[in-house]
């Protein structure tokens, strides 16, 4: 069992699982009961997403600087109570089903989906 981490919109794979869209807003243009067809998400679940004034300020990175404010407040964002639940509960079900989790951005390692990829390996996720 695993979770894998993903580009929204990309085919799934055939042993991914629930697909979680940790995204800040639905996509635009595209009804809801259109979602998991269109291999978007199967769930909305915007809490492990960057804040909608962390996206206004530093989203896209366009330089390493950038980045790097944007990770390190992202990672303050993830301290908080409420997501390091949510991450935990996601490490502990990669050890009983298998489930992806992702983004819309196509370059994952300036995405937010690279530091939860981390994050849940702290956690002892089972990440494929």
């Amino acid at each position: 069992m695993t979770i894998s981490i993903v580009r929204l919109g990309s085919p799934k794979t055939t042993n991914e699982g629930l697909r979680i869209g940790t995204v800040r807003r639905p996509p635009r243009g595209v009804r809801k009961d259109e979602y998991a067809a269109k291999n978007i998400y199967d769930l909305w679940f915007p809490n492990l997403s960057p804040s909608e004034g962390l996206l206004k300020e530093a989203f896209p990175a366009k330089d390493s600087k950038t980045w790097k404010s944007f990770e390190r407040k992202f990672l303050a964002e993830m301290k908080k109570p409420g997501p390091m639940k949510d991450l935990d509960l996601l490490a502990a079900l990669s050890h009983q089903t298998n489930l992806s989790v992702g983004c819309y951005c196509e370059d994952e390692s300036r995405c937010h989906r690279s530091i939860l990829r981390k994050l849940l390996e702290t956690r002892g996720a089972q990440i494929g």
